[in-house]
Parts: C-alpha cells; sequence; structure tokens
C-alpha cells in the first residue's frame, strides 16, 4: 500500500508533516505566534483577546490553538497564561480536546459569550481585543462589561508574511491542488457533467487527507464561447467534443490551500482564438513572476502585464493576491480591470501570493485562466507548483 505522501511524490521533510492525523506545528512556531499576538496587544492596549470562529469562519483559532473551529469557538487568549475556550456543540468537545494545543476546553453551553463575560469579569479584565467574526449581538453583550476593540486588521498583517513551515504546509496544499487539476485533466470525456468534473477533482486528495476549498469550473465551446471565466458553481452541462474547460482549484492541507489555473481542450485541436489567449495568459504570469521580488511595490506588477492590452485582450478576475491564510493584499486588477484595492504594498520576503491572469476577449465571451501560487524569495519569486504551464487536452496524463 502506498503512504498518502509518496502518492503526492512529497519529499520527506514534508511527508513526515502530511502522515500524522491530526498535525501540529512546532512549539517554536506556536511560540512565534503568540509572541506576535502579544505585540499586537501591547500596540492596541489590551490586557486580553476575544478570538473568535463561527460556522467555519474565522481562521485564527486554527492558527493559535490549532483547533479548526465548527459551530463556535471562542477563545480567551493572554500572553503567559494557558488559553481557555468555549466550543459549540457538546459532542464536539472532546476532539477539540484532543486537537487545540495548551487550551483549557469546555462546553459552551449554547451561551459561550456569557461564559466568556463571566471569565474576562473574574479575571478583572480591562480592554479587549477582538479577533474573528463575533457578531453584533454578541458584541454589544461582551462591551455593556468591557471596552472592545477590533483587530482583525492587526491579524492579517501578522498572516502576510510566512514562516518557514508554514510554506511547508503550503508546499503539500500546492501539492494536492496539482493532484486535483491532473485528475481533471485525466479524466475529463465528453458526456461528463460540469458535478462529474468536480466529483473527479475532489476524488483526487480527499481520500489522501486533503480537504476541498474551490474548483470554480468553465466550460464552452470554443466554436461558439460563452464563458470568461470559471464559474463558481458548477451545472449539469455535459462536456462535448470541442468544448474548452478551465479550472480555478485549490485544495488544502487543514488551512494551507494551494490554488492552481489551467485549461484544457475536449477532444480537438485549441483553435487559434485559444492558443493566443493562453500564450498571453503565460506570457503575462511570466512578465509579473519576473517582477517579483522583496522591495518592489505591488503597482509594478500591473505594468508587467502590459501584454494583456497590447494583444487587445483585457482580464476578468484579479490578476494578483495575496495568498496563505486568507486573501491578502497585494489585491491588483490589470490596467483595463483595475481592482478595487489600492495597490500601496511594497512586496517582502516570504509572502506567497497567486498570480493568476484570466486573459479574456474585450465581448467577454472567451477566456482561459493561468496561474499559481508564488512565493517572495530574497532574489525573486519561486512557484509553490509542479503543474506544467501548458495547455492540456483531455485525457493527457500530467
Amino acid at each position: 500500500m502506498i503512504n498518502p505522501g509518496s502518492a503526492l511524490a512529497l519529499p520527506p521533510e514534508l511527508q513526515a508533516v502530511f502522515e500524522q492525523d491530526y498535525p501540529r506545528f512546532s512549539e517554536a512556531e506556536y511560540k512565534r505566534r503568540h509572541e506576535a499576538l502579544a505585540g499586537v496587544m501591547e500596540r492596541a492596549g489590551v490586557d486580553h483577546l476575544l478570538i473568535v470562529s463561527a460556522q467555519n469562519v474565522g481562521n485564527a483559532t486554527r492558527w493559535v490553538t490549532g483547533w479548526p473551529g465548527t459551530n463556535e469557538a471562542l477563545t480567551i487568549f493572554r500572553p503567559g497564561e494557558a488559553m481557555m475556550m468555549f466550543v459549540e456543540y457538546y459532542n464536539h468537545v472532546p476532539q477539540a480536546r484532543m486537537i487545540a494545543r495548551g487550551v483549557d476546553v469546555r462546553w459552551g453551553e449554547e451561551k459561550g459569550i456569557l461564559k466568556v463575560d463571566e471569565e474576562l469579569t473574574r479575571r478583572g479584565a480591562g480592554r479587549i481585543g477582538i479577533i474573528g467574526p463575533l457578531n453584533g449581538p454578541k458584541w454589544k453583550t461582551l462591551e455593556v462589561s468591557h471596552p472592545l476593540v477590533g483587530l482583525d486588521a492587526d491579524y492579517i498583517k501578522l498572516r502576510t508574511i510566512k514562516s518557514d513551515e508554514e510554506i511547508a504546509w503550503l508546499r503539500i496544499g500546492a501539492a494536492l491542488s496539482d493532484a486535483g487539476i491532473a485528475a481533471l485533466v485525466s479524466g475529463t470525456r465528453p458526456g461528463m457533467t460540469e458535478h462529474e468534473l468536480g466529483n473527479l477533482i475532489e476524488r483526487a486528495y480527499v481520500g489522501l487527507g486533503g480537504s476541498h476549498v474551490i474548483h470554480f469550473i468553465g466550460s464552452t465551446p470554443k466554436a461558439a464561447p460563452s464563458v470568461c471565466v470559471p464559474r463558481q458553481f458548477t451545472s449539469r452541462r455535459r462536456i462535448a467534443a470541442g468544448d474548452f474547460v478551465f479550472c480555478e482549484l485549490s485544495a488544502a492541507w487543514w488551512d494551507y490551500s494551494g490554488q492552481v489555473l489551467r485549461g484544457l481542450t475536449v477532444d480537438a485541436k485549441p483553435s487559434a482564438l485559444y492558443r493566443d489567449l493562453h500564450a498571453i495568459a503565460v506570457a503575462a504570469y511570466d512578465a509579473i513572476t519576473k517582477a517579483i521580488r522583496p522591495g518592489v511595490p505591488a503597482a509594478n506588477l500591473i505594468e508587467a502585464s502590459a501584454v494583456i492590452e497590447q494583444n487587445g485582450f483585457t482580464t476578468y478576475d484579479d490578476l494578483v493576491h495575496g495568498y496563505g491564510g486568507g486573501y491578502f493584499a497585494p489585491i491588483l486588477g490589470s490596467r483595463s480591470r483595475p481592482a478595487g484595492h489600492p495597490a500601496a504594498l511594497t512586496l517582502q520576503e516570504n509572502m506567497c501570493m497567486v498570480v493568476q491572469p484570466n486573459v479574456i476577449t474585450r465581448d467577454e465571451k472567451a477566456g482561459v485562466q493561468f496561474g499559481e501560487v508564488v512565493r517572495v524569495t530574497a532574489t525573486g519569486c519561486e512557484s509553490l507548483h509542479r503543474t506544467p504551464h501548458e495547455l492540456f487536452r483531455a485525457g493527457q496524463t500530467i
């Protein structure tokens, strides 16, 4: 029987991480995170943090404790002390106690915010920092007794630069994502529905211990295209000979996911239009990644993508976005389709980004998407993926 790490052809140091039942970072890595949070607290003038996850939203709980946070997790953090976490539901408590690192896990009894308020009052807490999705009624309940300040922006800054251990986990997420795209390419056949394509993708990594994040799929006849960007929800549309299929795909190792974007033709050679679209997308990706290095203003990456407009095309999706624990700055559009975010950030070593030129015709009928997760290195950038930079054909083994 082939072990999961070998199935992904992971190097030995990543296999050791991947083959754990419930993986954890090193003690040094958690210490780094807790010290970073302590710095945020000091600057904000707070003596406690409340870290929130609810309905699987809010990843600071996992970053600090290792527990993913299911229905609700409310974690009280104060530097140098054991954390206390109130978890819903009752049947989630045993595994939270198993996975959460250095945490006194208790049942929230469906009144977790009241439990938090009681504990903070018992401690004589003053100003409280909030990280995560604490809803309006719960915020109001807590602020009766304690002044509150939202610290989500400060937390996001902590996640922008990755540690070496985090990058190792991202490499595993990238390998799982590559497995998904390989399954899509090799398994796509005329007559399959888009739903079945999504199933192909997930079967490639779920059985290995990976988890689904997204698979946005677009399919359209090349001769009369009507889809220019992968769609967020699959349909019962059946794939036909002569189609073009393209996908934006993320699979994760816990909350560290890759992202790979590729296209393929079905039982036909690519048309001249799709050859051109793909070639320009690859050229834009190459130009952008050659411009990436520490100290470079993010706005320079927009200028590097000018080959798109020079060839009469435009874009629909974001051109570049920060990645790894969230959808971070820099979030960049192209010259002809600017993003809603200012391109004010300067690149730093160990930032991770998705470079993903979605090159489309100006009538928005045809498009391709190409790209993947890259890391800013000391001298440039590297891809975390191994999927070839090709326009694939259905049935191809990669």
